[in-house]
């Protein structure tokens, strides 16, 4: 075997590609991983892990301000965006050498540049011929492409998370995470933020009550939000930009310092030349079958969000498909993906959390739903810290008493909604959750009034 011969080549060293180069290479295959940008992914360096140390600060200063009036001064209190900058460099920048350590030490190969396919078996990087038995792409996404005049003039989530400073009036583009959660930092962090969506309702999906209750919270935190509304140019001007738009045929303009791209995702395939290689593809991703194989040509597998799956673009379901695709290579069509009972949250002030089925899509699938929605707003939990919104829905078949669908809106409970998660992965019914004895007094211990 030549130094360019490998039993598996992964393309994209995010968290999916690297669980699934390590998982094969312990099992003695050799295996090379390659990517043109940093190791690490998105998740890692460009996204959730960033996001989430520049939520902290504006939850600081959000917890400040909800006890004003409780025994804290928070009339001075501000994000210093630079020192908070600094503080998420310290995480991320470590982050491409750390993985790329960890890849050597479990035997992989490291490449670096852009990986194109030559034929069903070899892949040209940087004008280098490389072979393998079998392919995984994991390459993720980027933002979707936007056809309004202007969209050049856009910035992408990469770049809000990289700003050396904070505009002072930033619209976002399209009703969804990135949008969401970026409004509610910069909101805290001395911003004016709107985001316009196209939509009705926003955050689609998720739960459409507890949307509401979330817009009105981000309403009071200053998060503007236009609904039913369309882009029809951004312009460029000697200080910032003006966005035109659309809502019920009347047309308006706002003046931003900055507006940013939250208006979708769409898989990262158009430098892989997949023709060359048979593998099918379509706008949600490469065609795979049940075990993650590609449809065309069986020599390549697909994970996360390159992948035409039922998955949510999630992080956690990237490494799962991953290490089930790195199964299936090593042992045929072995295993394959479960999505049920996986939570998502949109991280905003308070956050959003879905497990399950939507309220609409459980009715309309025949069972017998009862739905317990319950205000916790003037629960324990939330009056100690001051918070004045919280509401909880949990969709239970009767014929079981297990939970089909939770939804809640509040301060810490995607912590809530890994126990039901994990409730329903096990098929545990409610009365088997409320007998359960929890430390009190926490948010945990509200599990049981909840269901």
């Amino acid at each position: 075997m030549t130094d360019n011969n490998y039993d598996l080549l992964v393309i994209g060293a995010g968290m999916a590609g690297i669980a699934a180069a390590k998982k094969t290479a312990s099992r003695g295959c050799r295996v090379g991983i390659v990517d043109a940008l940093p190791y690490g992914g998105t998740c890692a360096l460009r996204g959730c892990d960033p996001k989430k140390i520049l939520r902290r600060a504006a939850e600081i200063v959000d917890s400040a301000r909800l006890f004003a009036d409780k025994g804290i001064n928070a009339d001075d209190l501000s994000v210093n965006w630079a020192d908070l900058m600094q503080h998420k460099h310290g995480f991320t920048d470590p982050v491409p050498e750390s993985m790329e350590k960890g890849l050597k030490a479990a035997g992989v190969d490291t490449l670096h540049g852009i990986a194109t396919f030559i034929d069903n078996n070899h892949i040209e990087i940087d004008g280098t011929k490389f072979q393998a038995n079998k392919f995984l792409i994991a390459t993720g996404a980027v933002p979707r492409e936007l056809d309004f005049p202007g969209h050049e003039h856009l910035t992408d989530s990469t770049g809000f998370l990289n700003l050396p400073e904070l505009p002072r009036r930033i619209a976002f583009i399209g009703g969804g995470f990135v949008s969401f959660e970026f409004a509610h930092i910069a909101a805290r962090a001395g911003s004016t933020p709107v985001v316009i969506d196209r939509g009705r309702i926003p955050l689609k999906g998720f739960d459409p009550d507890l949307v509401e209750l979330l817009l009105k919270r981000g309403e009071s935190a200053g998060v503007a939000v236009q609904r039913e509304t369309t882009i029809a140019s951004v312009e460029k001007l000697a200080q910032g930009f003006r966005v035109t738009t659309q809502q019920g045929g009347t047309e308006s303009t706002l003046d931003v310092d900055l507006v940013v791209h939250g208006a979708g995702r769409t898989a990262d395939l158009s430098r892989l030349n997949l023709e060359a290689a048979n593998v099918a593809f379509g706008p949600r991703g490469i065609q795979v079958s049940e075990h993650l194989q590609s449809t065309t040509n069986p020599d390549v597998y697909a994970a996360g969000d390159a992948a035409d799956t039922p998955g949510m673009p999630l992080t956690p379901v990237a490494v799962f498909e991953a290490k089930i695709a790195a199964s299936n290579m090593l042992k045929p069509n072995s295993a394959t993906p479960d999505y049920s009972a996986i939570p998502t949250a949109v991280f905003t002030i308070p956050e959003l959390v879905r497990v399950g089925m939507l309220e609409h899509v459980a009715k309309e699938s025949g069972l017998d739903v009862d739905v317990r929605f319950t205000d916790t707003s003037g629960w324990f939990s939330n009056y100690r810290i001051g918070e004045t919104t919280g509401a909880t829905k949990i969709l239970v078949d009767k014929s079981t008493d297990r939970i089909i669908g939770a939804h809640l809106l509040g301060h810490d409970y995607a912590e809530l909604a890994n126990t039901i998660a994990l409730a329903m992965k096990n098929g545990l019914t409610t009365r088997q959750i409320k007998s359960t004895t929890a430390a009190y007094p926490s948010t945990g211990s509200d599990l049981g009034s909840m269901v």
